[in-house]
């Protein structure tokens, strides 16, 4: 199994350094070719390679991916993010759907994912949903490149889990970015959520708790004090 593993990750990262030659050949042709050109690693979106470029920014650069992945990362407490209502509570358990579309849902179930170590699911999804909305092309191929380096990359510690169909799905649309580049990846990471955490979650204790929480009355105010 280890050799199969060490073979797999190997032809995964053919794959991404080819997909990194074709955008750099692309821009090229079209007369917009980086200032560091002359090393095709440094323009890698899938950052497969070792130059010192995969350590070294700008300090531009930095300041974006930190603004990013303070959006992406969002309430990460289900106590600070809008509590829920017991209906709303409730409602969770009909459909994996009422979960994510409400927001005090996605930050229970993110929480509750950080438990089980899968919680760049959770980011990753957000992302996608946060470059979907994007409509700027500069700022659209800036996000695809910093969601590619988060979470497809197979050397980022947030990688999520996605077969070989839609990875190559990827790295053709890496060719051409758009917010819209990683839709059959987002697709498949909620299916797993729905499939593999979600009951999870459902029969959890926290989410149980929660509910408990939500169906006790409201405490009276305390009496003032006695003169």
């Amino acid at each position: 199994m280890g050799s199969e593993r060490l073979e797999m990750r190997k032809r995964q990262m053919q794959v991404h350094q080819e997909a990194a030659a074709s955008v750099l050949q692309a821009r090229h042709r079209m007369g917009n070719t980086p200032t560091n050109a002359s090393n095709a690693c440094c323009f890698c979106w899938c950052c497969c390679c070792s130059c010192s470029c995969l350590t070294v920014r700008s300090e531009d650069e930095t300041i974006q991916r930190s603004a990013f992945e303070r959006r992406t990362e969002g309430n990460t407490n289900c106590e600070e993010s809008p509590k829920p209502t017991l209906e709303d509570a409730h409602s969770w358990t009909t459909s994996f759907e009422k979960v994510m579309k409400s927001a005090a849902g996605r930050s229970c179930f993110r929480q509750f994912l950080r438990t089980e170590f899968s919680e760049e699911n959770m980011m990753f999804w957000l992302a996608c949903e946060e470059l979907k909305k994007e409509t700027n092309k500069t700022v659209v191929e800036e996000k695809v490149r910093q969601i590619y380096e988060d979470f497809i990359s197979i050397l980022s510690p947030k990688e999520v889990s996605l077969d070989s169909r839609v990875r190559d799905v990827i790295n053709r649309n890496m060719l051409e970015p758009t917010s819209h580049t990683f839709d059959d990846a987002q697709q498949q990471i909620y299916t797993l959520m729905q499939r593999d955490s979600y009951p999870r979650f459902i029969n959890s204790t926290a989410y149980t708790d929660l509910v408990k929480s939500l169906e006790e009355p409201p405490q009276p105010p305390l009496p003032p004090p006695k003169p």
